[in-house]
């Protein structure tokens, strides 16, 4: 059997690039490493008195003598999802967002999608504002008086 060999090696990038001093737990390096796009569907604090509000306007729209019906069907359901649902519960990747959060607000830092393969970079604010700067000055860019996007010129 013959194996080919590519030209070129192939560079994988990390998924997690951290350019300041902050010191990331394993969860919370696994969470970074699942990428910006990552959804923990952690639901709102308020969910279900929002949810009682949506079917409420929804119920409004029956007419009026099946309203209770479905206000009772309504009820029944939203007393099964408290019970099955208690408010104390909170997703534990939540928690791990939250302590991401207050190190990165506490050491002055940001997130940022790299300009290299699917990889996220953890940097100072400074820096990253520092860049902007940098491209913004160095490709041409200038303020404009006008509004570009006006089609209606004045005559």
């Amino acid at each position: 059997m013959q194996s080919i060999t590519p030209k070129e090696p192939v560079t994988f990038y990390p998924r997690v690039v951290n350019n300041t001093d902050i010191h990331f737990t394993r969860s919370e390096t696994t969470l970074l490493q699942k990428g910006l796009k990552y959804n923990i569907h952690e639901k709102n604090k308020n969910w279900l008195q929002n949810l009682a509000l949506e079917a409420e306007t929804a119920i409004s729209l029956f007419p009026t003598n099946e309203r209770e019906v479905y206000r009772k069907l309504t009820a029944d359901r939203m007393d099964k999802l408290n019970q099955d649902n208690p408010h104390h519960k909170t997703h534990p990747e939540g928690k791990t967002i939250r302590s991401i959060q207050n190190k990165l607000s506490k050491n002055k830092a940001m997130i940022a999608k790299a300009d290299n393969g699917n990889s996220i970079v953890v940097l100072p604010t400074h820096q990253y504002e520092t860049k902007i700067q940098d491209f913004t000055l160095n490709n041409n860019f200038r303020t404009t008086t006008t509004d570009p996007t006006n089609t209606f010129q004045s005559q």
